[in-house]
């Protein structure tokens, strides 16, 4: 009786909500939307479920966690510290590490979640762009996610600064120390901030807020407007047979990718909570509290603001005075211009991208990086731009540990850091091509067989066999753009220049051997799905 009273409720209540909203209608088309299964669309996912994992912990420790920068005696359960004068931000941190039950637990788990969430939207990023699935119409969910990626750096640097512990309170000295370095208004923004003279009495208060309030609430607002527009403009798709640019193949929501999608996110939960209850990470207690006249040695950030330390550290001594106003190059440029300027290229990607090759069409199709060697050269030279950053921001460590010059470590860093991106985009882009060129004699004669075969006269060959439809779809279906005309006579600089950019992202290429049907069966798969529709 009990289980037919709660059917029935649930089919009254499920029937009064479709009659006053497209219930049936959304669920219907939601559950019969197509999936793509392969791994790398996951990573979006893993951040998702991460995202829920920080938003879980994190609202467990509001519980407990006092923000307050009032000092007081610590009398707590940790007694290596009975005694010594603290904040209320780093007593209440050591409480929920000693005295409430699962505090440390939870705490940890909190950590790891941010480091995995920051890391699963770089890896997601890293896939978009070498992929090309920021090119029309995703534009703005590429603009969303890099909108994502930056509220994530602010909320790990607004949570790694509660605690008011020593290596805390040294990243925030250098967060300081890079407001001030604005001209003009930096002493005047950093007064208001800090509630005074550093260290101040207001900072943590407004970082608390900024951490539980702002972020996560911009945060959960636009991955919610990232899903819409997933659902809307649907997933794109690697190269198949069966796939065009004009369909979506893949598995059903329900019940396929419910369940993977549900796989995955219990394995995040236990993973995290593995990593909690196993690694330690942030050990307040052996940092002590911070003091603005000390700084402890290894004083490192979370690696996602590494390179800001890196270049940091990299960055020569140069400063100067104009009006009366000391200009501090050395701070200003590594740690506010430089961040600028990688998250401006970021938004504008896809617009350049756009301009240089004239196409206004809808893509759907995943590239291969190896098919996009000069993009995928300037993604990799951009990832070799960020380690030898984040190397750097590790240099007296790394010269301890090795025994060498700190000096002329910090040397051979100031060469990498221009030296290495253009070794790797070079590098990268001749491994694209020879994968081309590789992939262009396997389509002409086949895959080798590992036997040698003889004719009648002598001569030896390799066997072959043919390549098999997969692999031979991948390689011909591919969309790969031709460099703009240059203009004769007289033209403006501004198509001059967007020429020659064209003629350098994509003359170098290897073309396939196909036929003339083969290539008019091509243009099919990859025409644009608007133009059909307008040709309708």
């Amino acid at each position: 009786m009990l289980k037919e009273k709660a059917r029935q409720a649930a089919e009254a209540g499920y029937g009064a909500v479709d009659r006053r909203a497209p219930l049936s209608e959304a669920a219907q088309g939601l559950m019969r939307k197509a999936f793509p299964d392969h791994w790398s669309f996951f990573l979006g996912e893993l951040a998702l479920y991460s995202l829920i994992v920080l938003v879980v912990t994190g609202t467990f420790l509001t519980l407990f966690f006092d923000p307050s920068m009032k000092p007081g005696p610590y009398l707590g359960s940790y007694s290596p510290l009975h005694g010594l004068t603290v904040s209320q931000a780093y007593a209440t941190t050591l409480h929920i590490s000693f005295d409430v039950r699962g505090g440390l637990l939870i705490r940890q788990m909190h950590h790891w979640a941010a480091l995995i969430f920051v890391a699963a939207l770089g890896l997601h990023m890293l896939r978009v762009f070498f992929t090309g699935a920021f090119r029309r119409p995703r534009e703005g969910n590429w603009m969303v996610g890099v909108t994502l990626f930056l509220l994530a750096l602010l909320e790990g640097f607004c949570g790694y600064s509660l605690p008011d512990d020593l290596l805390s309170g040294t990243g925030m000295r250098t967060a300081n120390t890079i407001v001030n370095s604005l001209p003009v208004v930096g002493t005047y923004l950093s007064q208001f901030l800090w509630g005074g003279e550093f260290p101040g009495h207001s900072i943590l208060p407004r970082l608390y807020i900024v951490h539980v309030l702002f972020v996560p609430g911009l945060l959960i607002a636009l991955v919610v407007v990232h899903l819409a527009m997933v659902v809307y403009l649907k997933h794109t798709q690697w190269s198949a047979p069966g796939r065009t640019n004009r369909n979506a193949v893949g598995h059903p929501m329900f019940p396929h990718f419910t369940a993977k999608s549900a796989g995955l996110s219990l394995m995040v939960a236990g993973v995290t909570a593995w990593l909690g209850a196993t690694a330690q990470i942030n050990p307040v207690w052996s940092y002590g509290p911070y003091r603005a006249d000390q700084v402890s040695t290894d004083s490192q950030p979370d690696w996602y603001v590494g390179f800001l330390e890196g270049a940091l550290r990299l960055m020569p001594p140069w400063e100067n005075d104009v009006g009366g106003h000391t200009l501090m190059w050395n701070v200003l440029v590594p740690a506010v211009l430089l961040p600028g300027l990688l998250f401006m290229v970021l938004y504008l990607y896809p617009f350049f991208e756009r301009w240089i090759t004239g196409d206004d069409s809808e893509h759907h199709l995943c590239d291969r990086p190896r098919d996009r060697p000069t993009r995928t050269g300037l993604g990799v030279a951009a990832v070799v731009f960020y380690a030898v950053l984040l190397i750097a921001g590790g240099n007296d460590v790394t010269a301890f540990l090795f025994h060498v010059s700190l000096e002329t470590l910090t040397w051979i860093l100031r060469i990498a850091v221009f030296l290495g991106p253009v070794i790797a985009f070079l590098v990268t882009k001749r491994v694209c091509l020879a994968l081309q060129a590789h992939e262009r004699q396997v389509v002409a004669k086949g895959e080798e067989t590992g036997q040698v075969e003889q004719n009648v006269y002598g001569a030896i060959s390799g066997g072959h066999r043919p390549l098999d439809s997969t692999r031979r779809y991948k390689a011909l279906v591919r969309d790969v753009p031709r460099p703009l005309a240059v203009p004769g006579g007289k033209v403006p600089l501004r198509a001059r220049v967007r020429s020659r950019l064209s003629t350098w992202y994509y003359r170098d290429r290897v073309e396939m051997p196909v036929t003339e049907e083969q290539r008019a069966q091509i243009t099919e798969r990859l025409r644009d799905p608007v133009g059909e529709l307008e040709d309708r």
